[in-house]
């Protein structure tokens, strides 16, 4: 009765695997999720003696293997492409996104302004990101949205906005960049880029990334 048991959780398990890896936006995650439980089901199909499931399950591994190398290996374009703050794409951008963008900042509301600094990021020439920032007269950016469409968010793109492109916001005249996380999973992701609480006091408060 225990193995018998066993055998039902690890069935369990995998079908719970491939159905939360097919609700991933990000494709990376979803390989990977999917790899996971295709190889709990060649386990599965194995100690049941269902060959057949085993067999096909483990073609799926295989498979999952060979996309995941090819995403991992292959070198993306990324490309920062600056507008004005009352560009027609933007709108159509913010318009598209609005309700995604809610769900994050609830309170965000756009209005144009010639103080701020807003671009896109693109990933091989996709709109993958986008960014509005404030400047301010003592070399502050106070971020108001830093936005990533939900299959790109891999960290990639902070990483080449926030790593790789410092001496863009330097020929702007930015030493620092200011930016209030909305809840706990933006707390972590500023960390990840870099960025540090403004005061120690406020781990979930104000963070803030200085230019090197």
């Amino acid at each position: 009765m225990h193995s018998q048991l066993v055998l039902e959780l690890v069935g369990y398990a995998a079908s719970i695997l491939v159905a939360i890896s097919l609700m991933m936006s990000s494709i990376l995650k979803l390989r990977v999720i999917n790899l996971v439980g295709s190889a709990a089901f060649v386990v599965y199909g194995a100690l049941i003696g269902a060959y057949p499931v085993a067999v096909v399950n483990l073609l799926i591994v295989f498979i999952n293997l060979y996309y995941l190398r090819q995403m991992l290996a292959s070198r993306e374009y990324f490309k920062l492409l600056q507008v004005s703050p009352d560009d027609e794409y933007l709108r159509a951008f913010l318009d598209f996104h609005a309700a995604e963008i809610k769900r994050f900042l609830p309170e965000f509301r756009y209005a144009p302004d010639a103080r701020l600094l807003v671009f896109f990021v693109l990933r091989d020439m996709v709109p993958a990101g986008l960014f509005i920032g404030e400047r301010r007269e003592d070399g502050c950016l106070r971020v108001m949205l830093d936005f990533v469409i939900p299959q790109y968010r891999d960290f990639k793109t902070g990483r080449y906005l926030f790593t790789d492109q410092a001496h863009f916001f330097r020929g702007h005249g930015i030493r620092e960049i200011v930016s209030a996380p909305g809840n706990d999973v933006h707390t972590q992701y500023l960390r990840r880029m870099g960025f540090n609480p403004v005061s120690a006091g406020e781990p979930h408060g104000p963070h803030r990334l200085t230019i090197a």
